[in-house]
């Protein structure tokens, strides 16, 4: 598959198949010709006027005039202040492509050879590494330098195409999209491993029933309700309580509203990938205005959402497994030991270790679309921010912690399972084999399995492939 930018169209599937998958990248032919009117449109403004950025220095310096030749290249090398550990090189490869499909949509002064430089690096995986620290989400200044210093070798750049690589919110917005394609394969394995617990604690059927989504009428609950549904359909279960935990009877509803979460939090997404971020802007009608479409607050507050969304899902789940742990509450060994009355561990210790997950997750939650940096920057000019980049990474670091309160999960539900011997669904027992095929049952006298493998069974995709 060839993925074309014409500057509006990217989906998000399409932006992870090129980030990790290595997917060929070309531009539209329609794309090579609107950069070139907007180029010519820019070109004009350049020679008869004034224009932000084109014609003058930025921010501050907005006041001054610069040099024809150099000046590009130096703006470049100024604004070299990102610092830290350096991105995910499938974070850099998302955010490439970003800025391609920015530069296609021929709002920019940006040139058709430099959008086709950037396809080629891209194509060639000659990306240079970008830093993680420094940038508010006003524009992702610090991490584009990165990037395009490092692009930048061999090319020369013509006035006022320094902004048009600079003044760009690719790497939040990339960053964020492989954030949310990895959050929406957790969703599927949360519920895999949220049935599963169904099956191991002997939860009562109605938490099910179809009714709860017609007098709740909320898709995400529909959805939740009929994938619950297919996966324990055939099992053998007897329901062992008037009322079950919360956790278990509430199980539908709370990934349902993660779903439904995340369904709005993929469309503001993709919106934002075909969307100009830059200033000054080329519009359609052949004017160079100065505006403020680095303004992402659209995608920062949806990744707020997301997080706020994903917690819960991930502090029931660990809540849930913990429970499976508790000989009183569920009938099992306690610890879910291979017998009754061993004087070993068995699996209670994952119970520290998926809480330590999950307080970390939930941690990650905090809203950060509402953070205010000083005002005084730039003499009170750049008094906004967005946070757009720490709400990404915070949404992959929380994945990543939630794929191990899943993993923990999965492990104790399959143990469950197999200690009460009840017969499993069509979809829980393909569940509960995949589980074993990485990690096996944990007999008496056995140390604990290692979970990484079910890490990365997790992670995969194979879980929300059981029908």
């Amino acid at each position: 598959m060839t993925v074309v930018l014409d500057g509006g169209s990217l989906t998000l599937d399409e932006l992870v198949s090129v980030a990790r998958a290595r997917e060929e990248v070309e531009l539209a032919p329609a794309a090579l010709e609107a950069m070139g009117r907007a180029r010519e449109i820019a070109r004009d403004v350049i020679e008869r006027g004034e224009a932000y950025g084109l014609t003058t220095g930025v921010g501050v310096h907005k006041r001054a005039r610069v040099e024809a030749v150099g000046h590009d290249r130096l703006l470049v090398e100024q604004h070299l202040i990102a610092q830290g550990p350096v991105a995910p090189h499938d974070v850099v490869r998302a955010t490439a492509l970003r800025l391609a499909n920015a530069l296609a949509q021929g709002s920019t002064a940006a040139r058709p050879e430099l959008a086709q430089h950037v396809v080629e690096r891209l194509n060639t995986d000659r990306l240079p590494e970008i830093r993680r620290l420094g940038s508010v989400g006003q524009s992702d200044l610090a991490a584009m330098a990165d990037l395009a210093r490092g692009l930048l070798d061999g090319f020369e750049l013509e006035q006022g195409e320094a902004i048009a690589l600079l003044n760009q919110s690719a790497f939040a917005t990339g960053w964020a999209a492989l954030a949310v394609a990895d959050a929406i394969v957790l969703l599927d394995a949360l519920d895999v491993a949220g049935a599963l617990d169904l099956e191991a604690f002997g939860a009562s059927e109605a938490l099910l029933d179809p009714a709860i989504g017609v007098l709740r009428p909320y898709p995400g609950l529909r959805v939740t309700l009929e994938r619950l549904g297919e996966l324990v359909a055939g099992s053998g279960r007897s329901r062992r309580n008037l009322q079950d935990p919360l956790v278990f009877r509430t199980l539908p509803q709370v990934h349902g509203a993660a779903r439904d979460a995340f369904a709005f939090v993929r469309q503001q997404l993709e919106i934002e990938l075909n969307a100009a971020q830059t200033n000054p802007v080329v519009t359609p009608d052949g004017r160079v205005i100065s505006v403020g479409a680095f303004e992402i607050l659209p995608l920062a507050t949806a990744l707020d959402l997301a997080r706020l969304a994903l917690a819960p899902a991930l502090t029931s789940g660990c809540e849930r497994a913990v429970k499976l742990l508790q000989a009183p509450l569920t009938g099992l060994p306690e610890g879910l030991g291979a017998r009754a009355g061993l004087a070993e561990s068995a699996l209670s210790e994952l119970g520290i270790a998926i809480q330590a997950f999950a307080a970390e997750a939930r941690l990650l939650a905090l809203p950060v679309s509402l953070e205010l940096v000083s005002t005084t920057q730039a003499e009170g000019i750049e008094d906004r921010t967005t946070m757009a980049p720490l709400a990404a990474r915070r949404l992959a670091e929380m994945v990543e912690l939630g794929s191990r309160v899943v993993a923990v999960e999965l492990l104790l539900a399959a143990q469950a399972c197999e200690l009460r011997r009840a017969r499993l669904g069509d979809g829980t027992a393909r569940a509960h084999a995949l589980v074993r095929s990485v990690a096996p049952f944990v007999a008496e006298g056995d140390p604990l399995p290692e979970l990484e493998p079910l890490v990365g069974l997790v992670g995969s995709g194979r879980l929300g492939e059981i029908r």
